[in-house]
């Protein structure tokens, strides 16, 4: 049985500490606040007080925190995960990055002849709570074949894009696409709403045509005014600024129109939201 570090307990990353744990593995944690990893301390998980001391310990490392710039401290760091170099072990970033800074970062573990893969998370915080992660994944094909009874612990589902760099691509790519579907979806029930439809049977028909995760977690959270945070508005903006990089020159006025609605949001003191919020 490996040992797993994970760098970043947020949403994400407890989940899958929790999830590595049930299933028996010595687990590893850092987090920049101790007192949000308490129940994790209480499974069994090892608390470390730097990025480097839990590496030291870990066969495969997994960071999972919140932007390129709290990734490029926790790795590049005074006690950052790169002051470990052994070949021996896997390092992943899972967190959500920008192009420009995971091809930094792939040059930097190429450079140190490090094992290095993307493998990034999506499915929100039921599935990385269930162990029902699909993880998007970039990297040498071999590493990840023999990363696959680990990921079980915390995954249903794995999607393989090839070179090290494209599992985060995609992500972006998916989080636009996502968000775009949750801006519509909000439209089209403002629309009922003016109309003086049944909401309620609006919603779950949307939830059969066109139907999808999406459509049913945009819903969920429009009946519940998201009482419980899935993804913050803040988190979704970040991706959709780092997807907008990522598209470079080429026009994309939906990718636009929601990445503005966001960002409104945010200028209306609504980033801690869940990012169904836009549609309340």
């Amino acid at each position: 049985m490996k040992n797993i570090a994970i760098i970043g307990c947020g949403i994400m990353g407890s989940g899958m500490a929790k999830n590595f744990l049930a299933n028996d593995f010595k687990v590893y944690i850092w987090n920049r606040t101790k007192e949000n990893t308490l129940s994790l301390l209480e499974k069994g998980a090892v608390w470390c007080d730097t990025p480097a001391q839990a590496v030291q310990n870990a066969d495969i490392i997994f960071e999972v925190t919140a932007n390129d710039e709290s990734s490029r401290e926790v790795w590049t760091g005074q006690n950052g995960i790169l002051q470990t170099i052994d070949p021996a072990k896997i390092y992943i970033a899972s967190a959500t990055l920008s192009a420009t800074w995971i091809d930094e970062l792939i040059a930097q573990c190429t450079e140190n002849n490090l094992r290095f893969c993307d493998v990034a998370l999506t499915g929100g915080r039921v599935a990385t709570e269930t162990g029902q992660l699909t993880l998007l994944a970039g990297g040498d094909k071999d590493t990840i074949e023999e990363l696959k009874n680990t990921f079980q612990a915390v995954s249903k589902k794995l999607f393989y894009f090839g070179k090290a760099g494209s599992g985060m691509r995609y992500k972006l790519i998916l989080n636009m696409l996502q968000a775009i579907h949750i801006g519509g979806l909000g439209e089209a029930l403002a629309i009922a709403k003016s109309q003086g439809m049944d909401m309620n049977a609006v919603g779950e028909a949307l939830c059969d045509r066109p139907g999808g995760a999406t459509t049913a977690l945009a819903w969920e959270g429009y009946k519940t005014q998201a009482e419980k945070l899935n993804f913050a508005v803040n988190l979704i903006t970040k991706d959709l600024n780092y997807a907008k990089a990522l598209a470079q020159d080429l026009e994309n006025p939906l990718l636009d129109d929601t990445l503005a609605k966001y960002k409104k949001a945010i200028a209306d003191d609504k980033g801690k939201l869940d990012w169904t919020s836009i549609i309340i």
